[in-house]
């Protein structure tokens, strides 16, 4: 069986970590290379670092930061923030990521999911999909670091990124992030059951209760979190502690 993995979250922005509330009110948290190395100790499953202002500002991924992350980081990385070409996606697969995360350009130029799966593999291709609940509550998919709403339905843009070739879906919650109440479990279930590749559950998160509830109900392959690592005592190994007295399969 496979295993659940549970992934902490960097969110880097103008040269310091930060995490906000709803893609908003952004505070320093730390820096990147030493939260890095902490993670490394405490042996998680991956880490996934977004560059959440490089689409906003229109820069390319800071390749040389990357490289630097890749030198310190001994588990599975992702990269996510400015990526536009297939070219990029080679650059920072040559400077050590894993896994590359596309939002904004998923939408703005799909053919990109289509080219860099075709070019090296699903596996390492994952789509970003960040959605807002709208007044009507329903869903809709939202790119530039959640600035701008597309009108697309996630669950159909899933779909749609998976028959292109994607090999994840990262969903976040653009309305739970950082409040610590709780992943929007409704929402993750409706991509899990829509999708056959794996959904990574992101915004929300404050306890291994949570975590557990959108892996549980909402069908979720794997958890992602900040908040609860950087604002709370809870880490990582706890977690999955957790989720092994509650019968859900993990890495310890």
């Amino acid at each position: 069986m496979i295993k659940t993995r549970i992934i902490p979250t960097l969110l880097y922005r103008d040269t310091v970590l930060v995490k906000g509330v709803s893609f908003d009110s952004w505070r320093c948290v730390g820096y990147v290379l030493q939260s890095v190395k902490v993670y490394c100790v405490r042996e998680v499953d991956e880490l996934i670092f977004l560059d959440i202002t490089a689409s906003q500002q229109n820069r390319m991924p800071d390749f040389h930061l990357i490289d630097d992350i890749a030198d310190e980081c001994f588990m599975p990385l992702t990269v996510g923030g400015g990526i536009r070409s297939v070219e990029d996606v080679r650059r920072l697969l040559a400077c050590g990521a894993d896994k590359v995360a596309i939002n904004t350009a998923a939408f703005l130029t799909p053919d990109l999911i289509k080219e860099s799966a075709r070019e090296f593999g699903s596996q390492c291709i994952i789509v970003s999909v960040d959605v807002k609940k709208t007044s009507k509550g329903t869903y809709e998919t939202a790119v530039l670091s959640g600035n701008k709403t597309t009108g697309l339905d996630p669950v159909e843009f899933s779909k749609k990124m998976q028959d292109l070739g994607a090999g994840e879906i990262l969903l976040t919650s653009v309305d739970r992030d950082g409040t610590m109440l709780g992943y929007d479990v409704e929402l993750t279930r409706k991509v899990s059951d829509a999708v056959s590749i794996p959904v990574i559950a992101s915004g929300g998160a404050g306890s291994p209760e949570h975590v557990f509830d959108v892996l549980k109900e909402g069908k979720a392959s794997a958890a992602a979190a900040a908040s609860m690592y950087h604002f709370t005592q809870t880490t990582p190994l706890e977690v999955k502690k957790y989720l092994t007295d509650h019968e859900i399969k993990v890495r310890i």
